[in-house]
């Protein structure tokens, strides 16, 4: 039953990962903060398992997703060889922030951030003359995906909520802008679940995990998602930019509502 559980959560992350480029990782946070106290691990300890077990389970879900992206010529690699180096520190650093943090603290943490990011893609438009050929590049870049990467790690997904919108401001166009932002979530993932099985205190889970990372969850979560992770990438290709965004914003919401309820 248990890993039936996670494989189910895990479908849902990779049909989300492949649509909107965000790994599943808020849904994941919210149904693992409930879920995992009825599996025997402590409350004081269950958001930060919820957002280990989630990075941890992003990596395998973004590269499905990055995958599929790629396969269909919409990953910007260029770019995304210009955000790693800001992501693999910003994921780390974040991931040790957290960790410092109480549990009712990182629940507010991502509550907020849900309805802030909800809010900016319900009126957010696309910005005009987004560009098959514009390719971000830079230092600039680089920086961005440090704050990416850092902010990623403490409400535990890949990043797309961010830097889908990011790319789309400056031209890129929806699609590309989630494909690319998948792949970027693979170094996320790697860099904020080291961080959470490195850095966690000794006996931070009473029994099968690394640091916070929650092994059950994470194994079977990602089993899954890489499974359903490109129909995800399907049905991104067949939605509008503009459709794209309104069930970005309602995804958000809903997920800010349950943590409150947390």
């Amino acid at each position: 039953m248990l890993l039936l559980t996670f494989l189910v959560l895990g479908a849902i992350a990779g049909i989300l990962a492949g649509l909107l480029g965000i790994g599943g990782g808020l849904v994941l946070v919210a149904a693992l903060a409930w879920l995992l106290p009825l599996y025997g691990l402590p409350k004081e300890a269950a958001m930060h398992a919820a957002l280990a077990s989630s990075m941890a389970s992003i990596v395998l879900t973004a590269a499905s997703s990055a995958f599929a992206h790629h396969r269909r010529g919409s990953v910007l690699w260029p770019t995304v060889a210009w955000m790693v180096p800001g992501v693999l520190v910003g994921g780390w650093l974040g991931s040790r922030f957290a960790i410092a943090l109480d549990g009712e603290v990182l629940k507010w943490c991502v509550a907020i951030y849900c309805f802030l990011v909800g809010a900016q893609m319900a009126f957010s438009r696309a910005r005009p003359g987004a560009d098959a050929d514009v390719v971000p590049h830079g230092a600039g870049i680089t920086a961005a995906g440090g704050g990416i990467g850092a902010v990623s790690a403490v409400v535990g997904i890949g990043g797309g909520s961010m830097t889908v919108p990011l790319l789309v401001w400056l031209g890129v166009a929806p699609v590309r802008a989630v494909g690319t932002s998948s792949a970027c979530g693979i170094f996320i993932g790697i860099a904020a679940a080291a961080g959470y099985a490195l850095q966690a205190p000794p006996g931070a889970l009473p029994e099968h995990a690394i640091g916070y990372v929650y092994l059950p969850a994470a194994i079977g979560v990602a089993i899954a998602s890489v499974l359903s992770a490109p129909l995800g990438t399907r049905l991104a290709h067949a939605i509008s930019g503009a459709a794209l965004r309104r069930v970005f914003a309602g995804f958000m919401v809903l997920v800010g509502a349950s943590l409150l309820l947390w």
